[in-house]
């Protein structure tokens, strides 16, 4: 496939989301006619449990990676494989069928986080259920509603492009039923004529899409991604794209949209202190004896100065300044901090000093503890003066820094840090770590606003950043094309969390949106 990476905006960079001359308006009344079937295929994937790092699961990821693959077939793509990556599978679907327009390599995941049943409220896990606009369920935000929103996004431009072309042009018509029929894989998973919650194929009748679309959804991002480098280099050149959508990202506001341009890296570590030779009675030592959990305190409160920063020495060395454009456009952004408080129930505003709420979460580098144990943390206490005490952290870098060295710099910290009368174990996650990243000046973002706009019936489309991580700096670098972000969740929907749950409205406008792309890039050069 003939690669455009000089791709150029007809419209000269223009932003005018207010514009229907892609039929904006007809994309939103095809899907939301439909949402009853977007809900009903999100509810039948949200039951299959893929939870990955859970043994019991792990043919629950495969059974996932299926369910995703009929629903690919069942839009048309005629090209469908599961691909084998680790202790997961990967999903894989192309349509190229557009000679000399751009080829976009969409990339997203199908596992989930494990769930504490009893924290749930709404529904079981992965019982879904429809309340006040919201389906309730495991994975149905992050990301399995996200990859949804694009299967429907194609279906939508396919209806948009058979109303277009089709009667004057039944050469358009580039598929038929036929050849759906006799799609099959290895996996043994059944093409059939419907797939999901009440969906038909749509090939039969539909002209193929008008950009050359491609999907890697992978089932191991929920785990840092261990063999996506890997699945890369293996399967480098049949991933090659002009651009690829990261779809795997927040928005800032259901009824505020916001082009997300940025993507923090991520590190875990885990520091372990010991003190005694084994668990002690306290009132046996106590006041004598190297207790590792005021230690470990100690060095975690250590870890920020006065101000709010990281003071570990030399950390934000190779820390970039914030583009000046992109902290105005984050000053543009409504926001109160009432608001923020209510969608991230974070209960108070805390933080580096000298920037904002949103520059701290998107342009700046932080850590967190995210599990902390020491002594009897459950059960009946034996109070005992522990032997050992850890913690787990999670380091969030920005552009700049290298994942590589900011584990040197801590590495350095600990051992001139911890206290002579304890051990000290320390280790940092390479193989999982992401390196921040930010979408070059690219006109395929002006076409993202336009999009949106149209999407979200919007006259402004802001700009915002991602808090979390992601692989977006290894596809970049590996497939040589810049990264674009779009995804369909926002902070309420409760990520990782219990009643994770997914906005409808917020996935028919996604799907629209995608579907106003599509048109937006095949009108580029």
């Amino acid at each position: 496939m003939e690669q455009h990476h000089g791709l150029r905006d007809h419209d000269g960079g223009r932003e005018h989301p207010d514009e229907d001359h892609d039929g904006g308006s007809d994309l939103h009344a095809f899907v939301r006619s439909r949402q009853g079937e977007l809900e009903g295929q999100l509810a039948e994937w949200v039951r299959v449990p893929g939870v990955l790092g859970v043994p019991e699961h792990a043919q629950d990821l495969l059974r996932s990676a299926n369910w995703l693959a009929a629903a690919f077939r069942g839009v048309g793509f005629p090209t469908v494989e599961v691909l084998p990556t680790g202790e997961s599978h990967a999903v894989y679907a192309e349509w190229c069928e557009a000679p000399g327009a751009p080829t976009v390599l969409v990339y997203s995941h199908h596992d989930v986080r494990a769930v504490k049943a009893e924290n749930w409220e709404q529904t079981a896990p992965f019982e879904p259920v429809v309340r006040d606009g919201r389906l309730y369920g495991r994975g149905s935000s992050d990301a399995k509603g996200q990859v949804l929103a694009h299967l429907w996004s194609v279906r939508a431009h396919l209806h948009q492009r058979a109303l277009t072309y089709g009667p004057q042009n039944p050469d358009a018509l580039s598929l038929n039923a036929a050849k759906t029929q006799t799609l099959s894989h290895s996996n043994g998973v059944s093409t059939g004529s419907t797939t999901g919650a009440g969906s038909t194929t749509w090939a039969g009748s539909t002209a193929a899409p008008a950009v050359n679309l491609k999907y890697l959804v992978e089932g191991e991002e929920e785990g840092g991604s261990p063999h996506l480098a890997k699945l890369l280099e293996e399967q480098g050149n049949r991933l090659q794209a002009d651009v690829v959508l990261f779809s795997d990202t927040l928005l800032w506001q259901e009824d505020h949209p916001a082009v997300c341009v940025s993507l923090r890296g991520m590190l875990s570590a885990s520091l372990e202190l010991f003190g005694p030779e084994r668990d002690v009675h306290s009132g046996a030592v106590s006041g004598n004896a190297p207790n590792p959990a005021f230690e470990l305190g100690r060095l975690l409160a250590l870890l920020h100065d006065g101000e709010g920063r990281i003071a570990v020495p030399g950390f934000y060395d190779d820390v970039e300044p914030p583009p000046e454009d992109l902290r105005k456009a984050l000053a543009e952004l409504p926001f109160s901090e009432e608001d923020w408080l209510k969608r991230s129930e974070s209960g108070a505003v805390t933080g580096e000093q000298g920037y904002t709420v949103l520059e701290r979460l998107w342009l700046r580098p932080a850590v967190e503890v995210t599990s902390l144990i020491a002594g009897d943390p459950i059960g009946v206490s034996r109070a005992a003066v522990p032997a050992v005490a850890s913690a787990d952290l999670s380091f969030r870098t920005v552009p700049g820094q290298r994942v590589e060295k900011v584990a040197e710099l801590l590495r350095q910290w600990v051992e001139a840090t911890v206290g002579d009368s304890f051990g000290h174990t320390f280790s940092v996650d390479l193989e999982t770590a992401q390196e921040a990243y930010r979408t070059p000046d690219h006109p395929a973002v002006s076409a993202l606003v336009r999009a949106m706009g149209r999407g979200f019936q919007s006259a402004s489309v802001g700009r915002m950043g991602n808090a979390g991580g992601g692989p977006a700096e290894l596809l970049a670098r590996t497939l040589d094309a810049p990264v674009l972000f779009f995804g369909t969740g926002l902070v309420e929907d409760h990520w990782h969390d219990s009643d994770e749950s997914a906005n409808l409205a917020v996935l028919v406008n996604g799907a629209v949106t995608l579907a106003g792309f599509w048109d937006e890039l095949a009108r580029m050069e």
